[in-house]
């Protein structure tokens, strides 16, 4: 997954600071509303994985709001992960752990990084393609211990449309830098769950024409 694309600032672009903190518009207004619904549905203790970090902003408020869980960031991206851990310095966080490399996206690391009770995943399956989405969401029903917890969030199509203008604009630009990629449909996502034999708990609407889908492997 290497992918650098054309994102708007209402996107997932990070700007730079001098202490090596990247920070994201979008994870300033979401961060929040994310965190209260993952601690809604998170185990009180146990190891959690966030896939796919990027500035590191999320991380540290998940950490914060669930100090029981040991926190693991990853990311393809080397300067994403210098920042989750300048953002990790800062806040000084026990159970905020240093910042891994992880493509998410390619088979086969579910097995290595197995054993996790809470797997959670902002704002990546509209940037990756269709058999990219697929390949995760297998992965991450192996990463999952019994009875863990998937916590997936951002854009999605409902029933194939888009809910708003700016939905619209935006997944245009995303299908003309690459056919491949874009908002994935909310009845595809559902099944790409269930055919792996996780539990679907929860489909919330968020902020911001967003949504998230909280599923469980069976205990």
């Amino acid at each position: 997954m290497s992918r650098r694309l054309n994102l708007p600032d209402t996107a997932s672009v990070a700007h730079p600071s001098d202490d090596g903190r990247m920070f994201a518009p979008s994870a300033s207004r979401n961060a929040a509303d994310i965190s209260t619904l993952v601690a809604d549905h998170a185990p009180k203790s146990g190891c959690a994985l966030e896939i796919a970090s990027g500035t590191g902003e999320h991380a540290v408020v998940f950490a914060n709001a669930m100090p029981g869980l040991v926190w693991q960031p990853t990311d393809v991206d080397a300067t994403r992960r210098s920042s989750v851990d300048a953002h990790a310095a800062v806040a000084g966080l026990d159970n905020l752990r240093p910042a891994i490399a992880l493509d998410a996206t390619a088979p086969g690391w579910g097995a290595a990084h197995a054993g996790q009770d809470l797997i959670v995943l902002v704002n990546l399956l509209h940037l990756i393609s269709e058999a990219e989405a697929r390949t995760l969401i297998a992965e991450v029903a192996q990463a999952l211990a019994p009875g863990g917890v998937f916590v997936l969030y951002g854009p999605f199509l409902r029933d194939g449309e888009t809910t708003s203008e700016g939905d619209r604009t935006f997944h245009a630009s995303l299908r003309a830098q690459d056919p491949e990629i874009g908002y994935k449909d909310d009845w595809d996502v559902i099944e790409w769950i269930q055919a792996n034999w996780l539990d679907l708990v929860q489909v919330v609407e968020m902020p911001a024409n967003n949504m998230a889908f909280v599923a469980r492997r069976p205990a």
